[in-house]
């Protein structure tokens, strides 16, 4: 499929049956309001008495396995647009779960690497070490300083330090968007093999989840991640804009940001297709 028919389709796709797009939301109310209550129930529990933390911590479980089905069901979406089927999958409450858990590993793992070679990427630049020594200097200056004394960072911190500092921030930023970037966009390869096959190991295979991208073309895969995102940007910035001028508008995005996720997640499923 063209780039342009991929997004077209894809954001028709949600309307093309609202009763599942409404247990979504439903869905996604209810594992919020689980996870939500039971964490306030942990933290009464902590204060008063052990059964409120037994359950809360119930309650936080049950709204973590709604989540799961909730992603599972989002890897069904996906499939969908592999396979080109016009309206939204049925409910599979216990295949959603499962695959749900699956498209967890696989966020986990590919989120993990980037972030350790960020980690490795700031101890070598001595971010931290930097940061911590700064911080620490305006701390004890703080203290030393008469009242009502504001003290400057200039005054306590030698240049070439904030330098050095500046210029592990920026190098590890850059690593870091690069990264994050680019396994981001192997990601969704991985979610649509998940979706392909239903198999962990073929969505942890990151060689051949980047050897996809070369398959689809890098171009179209690019240009359709980066619309996905302009979309979903441009829609929020507008509900967040009409929720400054008018207030309360915000409950929208309840039914606004599951029907972007079916959105996101057909367009992923149809640009797969290509090599499915």
């Amino acid at each position: 499929m063209e780039i342009m028919e991929i997004i077209k389709e894809a954001i028709v796709f949600p309307s093309n049956d609202l009763a599942k797009l409404a247990i979504y939301i439903v869905l996604a109310i209810v594992a919020a309001l689980l996870a939500a209550i039971g964490l306030v129930f942990v933290a009464l529990g902590m204060a008063d008495s052990p059964v409120w933390t037994i359950i809360g911590i119930i309650l936080f479980l049950a709204g973590l396995v709604v989540g799961f089905i909730i992603l599972g069901y989002q890897i069904s979406i996906i499939k969908t647009g592999i396979e080109h089927t016009e309206s939204a999958p049925e409910f599979d409450w216990r295949g959603n779960l499962i695959t749900g858990i699956k498209y967890f590993v696989v966020n986990i793992v590919y989120l993990i690497i980037p972030a350790i070679v960020v980690l490795i990427v700031a101890w070598a630049t001595n971010l931290f070490g930097l940061a911590y020594d700064m911080f620490y200097k305006m701390a004890m200056a703080s203290m030393a300083a008469p009242a009502n004394t504001t003290v400057v960072i200039n005054d306590v911190v030698p240049q070439s330090q904030i330098i050095q500092l500046g210029t592990a921030m920026i190098i590890t930023g850059i690593v870091a968007f690069v990264l994050f970037v680019i396994f981001g966009i192997i990601l969704t390869m991985a979610q649509s093999r998940l979706a392909k096959t239903d198999g962990l190991g073929d969505a942890l295979n990151i060689p051949e989840a980047f050897r996809d991208i070369g398959r689809i073309g890098y171009g179209k895969v690019i240009a359709v991640v980066i619309l996905i995102f302009v979309i979903i940007g441009v829609i929020n910035a507008i509900l967040n804009g009409l929720n400054s001028f008018v207030n309360g508008l915000g409950i929208l995005s309840i039914i606004v940001t599951p029907y972007l996720t079916f959105f996101s997640a057909r367009a992923t499923g149809l640009l797969y297709s290509d090599i499915a």
